[in-house]
């Protein structure tokens, strides 16, 4: 089996989401010690930002054998997105929430996986994870569950459930985790506690994540 993990923090080794992955992938790790892992980082290494609009726009309007080198390239990236999810046996997304939304990069990817799917002779409809386990870890800097001053906040959760599991079939797990910036900001410091435990309620999930996975 191939498992699939692709970060989105901006934030390297301090990342929380990050922290999370590693969790996951340690209990995939212990079970399975000679499966191989395929890794992506969209925030160290984001995919060019036009790639999507170039394979689109070549799709629609320019005939295959008159596409430009920049055409070729950018549909040949997407397609390289698209087989690397397809071809996975199981995938550990670690996508954080920026600024109240899915992040650009994050989003970039998802553009590009239907574009490939395009490419690769598909529709941008295909349920390109159908049945596939799918680990989902998010991490939030404030506190945005219910009866917070930020519940409804998050527009980031919502959109990855409705692409990952109702628009491309995933058996998805969640894991969030609130507050990841207490103990960094001072501002934040009144609620070192609950941070604390909403920190280990995170860890517990995700390595419960990774062990069904593992189990799978």
């Amino acid at each position: 089996m191939t498992l699939l993990r692709i970060d989105a923090s901006i934030l390297g080794p301090i990342s929380a989401s990050k922290e999370l992955a590693d969790l996951v992938l340690a209990e995939w790790t212990a079970q399975r010690p000679d499966e191989e892992v395929v890794t992506r980082h969209l925030g160290t290494d984001p995919l060019p930002a036009d790639a999507w609009a170039i394979t689109v726009d070549a799709a629609h309007n320019t005939p295959e054998d008159r596409r430009s080198d920049a055409q070729k390239a950018a549909g040949a990236l997407a397609k390289e997105v698209y087989d690397e999810l397809v071809s996975a046996d199981a995938v550990v997304l670690a996508f954080p929430l920026y600024n109240w939304g899915v992040s650009a990069h994050v989003k970039n990817w998802i553009d590009l996986v239907v574009a490939g799917a395009v490419v690769a002779g598909g529709t941008s409809g295909d349920r390109v994870l159908e049945g596939k386990p799918v680990v989902l870890l998010t991490t939030r800097g404030g506190n945005y569950s219910k009866g917070t001053p930020k519940e409804g906040w998050d527009h980031s959760t919502p959109y990855l459930r409705r692409v990952l599991a109702d628009a491309w079939g995933a058996e998805l797990t969640v894991v969030e985790r609130e507050f990841t910036l207490v103990g960094i900001k001072p501002e934040l410091d009144r609620f070192a506690a609950l941070g604390a435990q909403l920190k280990d309620a995170a860890h517990e999930a995700a390595s419960s994540a990774g062990k069904a996975l593992a189990a799978g």
